[in-house]
This record gives C-alpha cells, structure tokens and sequence, in this order.
C-alpha cells in the first residue's frame, strides 16, 4: 500500500531536481578563478625558492625492521648518450657503526630471499 502524498513528493523531487538543471552553478567558475590565483601565486613563491642540489652528504633514515640508519651518499651524473644522463647514488655506513651492522643484516636478509626476476624450482613435478 502506498502512502498518501507519495506521489506529490515524486513529482516534487523530479521539478527539483529539473530546476537545479537549468540553474547555472556559479561553483565551477568562482572555483577555476580561484585555483589559477593559487597556480600564479604558486609559480612567483616557486620562481623566488633557490633549490640547490646535493651530491654528497649523510642521510638519517629510519627502517621499519632494523631502525635508524646514518649513510653517507655521494651521487654521480652518468651520462649513457647524447640525450639521456642518469644519476647513481651510492649510500654507505660508517665502518664500525651501528649502522653499519645494520646495513649488513638488510644485506644478509636480501641475499637470502630469491628475487623476482630468478625462476624457483617447483618441487610438485
């Protein structure tokens, strides 16, 4: 059984929903104003900000299974054709630190672990 005005609501709902329709939305357009003064204001602040680049230093790091880690790094620009130049980074600890041992038992857990790219052998043939 249906209740009363049920109908009513229906139609009420569907002129509501045609009217919202036909009414242009100033949201789009206040919204695009806005986002292109933030990409300008964006642009001057990125224009103004002097970035140097680092090619050596110490790096502190945390690992969730062995924790903190303090490498020295040093990056190299390798150029491998007229277009494309790489750039290697090489992370070292400390001899006799912490972090050092550390970075051994990530090694000796890396080696251990096959890597995706070597075949396993299924034992089920």
């Amino acid at each position: 059984m249906r209740r009363r005005g049920g109908r009513r609501r229906d139609h009420r709902r569907a002129d509501a929903r045609r009217s919202r329709a036909r009414t242009p939305r100033p949201g789009p357009a206040r919204t695009h104003r806005r986002i292109s003064t933030l990409i300008i204001q964006f642009r001057n602040q990125w224009a103004a900000h002097h970035v140097r680049i680092r090619h050596h230093g110490i790096k502190r790091l945390h690992h969730p299974d062995v924790g903190r880690l303090e490498l020295a790094y040093r990056s190299m620009d390798l150029p491998l054709s007229d277009r494309a130049v790489y750039d290697l980074t090489v992370y070292t600890a400390e001899p006799g630190t912490s972090s050092e041992d550390r970075l051994k038992l990530l090694a000796s857990w890396a080696a251990k672990q096959p890597s995706a790219t070597e075949p396993t052998r299924d034992e089920s043939h």
